[in-house]
């Protein structure tokens, strides 16, 4: 099969649409259920591309959950902690230390859950049952993976009526070096983006502090992978193995910074013993669990814990979780790796990074205000590394 009608484009009033092969050949991959559209190609290719290459370069097997063309997060396969696993509302999960492709999921879906909200799954490896256990019951729009054992395929045949989309991808499959792209009635050509990103690319520290331990060189390589598949502007923080919050299509790289950081902050308080302690109702399900939890820690819309609305969410009234607990509960926090993928302009952005414990920074360097930068990590301890890489993706 070398082209596949879809139901619309990006919008329902825009027909026809395809996916097609210029060149004749087979597409290179097979729907084995569903029917996927314009958009969730689009996630399920550049998803697939992001496992490929963190595989690749880390050997580890790893997920990605996507929104929207951007990945909310991706994740290496390592063991969740007891609290991390609570924190993820994977607690229950048999199995779950078993897999490590169920973990990489896990972390995947659980660093922004409400981001994570009807995803688009990628997988490293071939999906095992754990994992498809995991997925059966999110809300989630489809999964492309190398391959799906027997069991695992019959689990997630049933989801969404047996409407699911899941698709199978040629591993083995190389695309052409020039890609190309209309807009407008206009063909955009260009070489693809093929580089390798690995730790060679962190050699060049730039602060007075050279020291970046090996869980920091990992770390910094997931953010640096990830921001290459995040539409741009984009900077992506890591810890652990996993992206803990990306900031992706912002025009102001402060932006990028601050939504990334904001993202990071509540992975990180999803895990403060008050969340963790929260007395929901037992009638309410997960998807507003998170909604609550992210109303709870941010204080959104509305106070989830004042007197009228407390009673839709709780067993009995919980106590606020304060600015000056979150702010303690945060200031603890070290280890955390930054990625960019531009140079930073202003130390600004060095300053937000630092609020959210960020120790580890990889940016390309190039800007003419590079040696404030600098000065910015050497006053707080940070090291910095110019990674001459800029990552743009449109």
């Amino acid at each position: 099969m070398n082209s596949f009608e879809l139901k619309y484009g990006c919008n329902p009033h825009q027909k026809p649409a395809r996916v097609f092969m210029a060149d004749g050949s087979d597409l290179p991959f097979t729907i084995l259920c569903g029917r996927p559209g314009y958009i969730n190609f689009l996630d399920a290719l550049n998803s697939w591309q992001l496992v490929q290459e963190l595989k690749e370069a880390l050997g580890i097997p790893c997920a990605a959950s996507f929104k929207h063309v951007s990945p909310t997060s991706a994740a290496l396969g390592l063991p969740l902690s007891d609290t991390l696993k609570r924190a993820c509302f994977v607690d229950d999960v048999p199995g779950l230390d078993d897999s490590p492709l169920a973990c990489a999921y896990a972390r995947a879906r659980g660093t922004d859950r409400m981001s994570s909200f009807g995803d688009w799954v990628a997988l490293s490896d071939v999906c095992d049952v754990p994992t498809a256990q995991l997925l059966r019951r999110e809300v989630s729009d489809g999964i492309i993976a190398p391959g799906y054992e027997p069991e695992a395929l019959e689990i997630l045949k049933q989801k969404r009526k047996g409407n699911y989309n899941i698709v199978q991808m040629d591993p083995s499959y190389v695309p052409q070096p020039l890609e190309h792209k209309q807009v407008f009635g206009i063909t955009f050509e260009q070489g693809r983006n093929d580089v390798k990103i690995g730790p060679a690319h962190l050699a060049n520290v730039v602060t007075a502090k050279k020291d970046l331990p090996e869980s920091a060189v990992r770390d910094l390589i997931v953010a640096l992978i990830t921001l290459k598949y995040t539409q741009s502007n984009s900077v992506c923080y890591a810890v652990d193995g996993q992206a803990i919050g990306v900031g992706a299509g912002q025009q102001s790289r402060v932006h990028c910074t601050r939504l990334a950081g904001s993202k990071a902050d509540t992975w990180h308080l999803r895990q403060h013993e008050k969340v963790l302690s929260l007395p929901f109702l037992p009638t309410l399900g997960r998807p507003d669990r998170d909604n609550v939890i992210d109303g709870y820690i941010n204080g959104n819309e509305e106070d989830v814990t004042a007197e009228g609305n407390w009673q839709k969410y709780f067993t009995c009234r919980p106590a606020p979780l304060t600015a000056e607990e979150k702010r303690a509960y945060l200031d603890t926090l070290t280890g955390v790796s930054l990625g960019s993928d531009a140079f930073f302009p202003f130390s600004d952005n060095i300053e937000r990074a630092y609020a959210s414990g960020v120790s580890y920074i990889a940016q390309p360097g190039g800007s003419i205000r590079d040696d404030l930068v600098i000065e910015a990590c050497n006053e707080r301890g940070m090291v910095m590394a110019f990674d001459g890489l800029r990552l743009f993706h449109h």
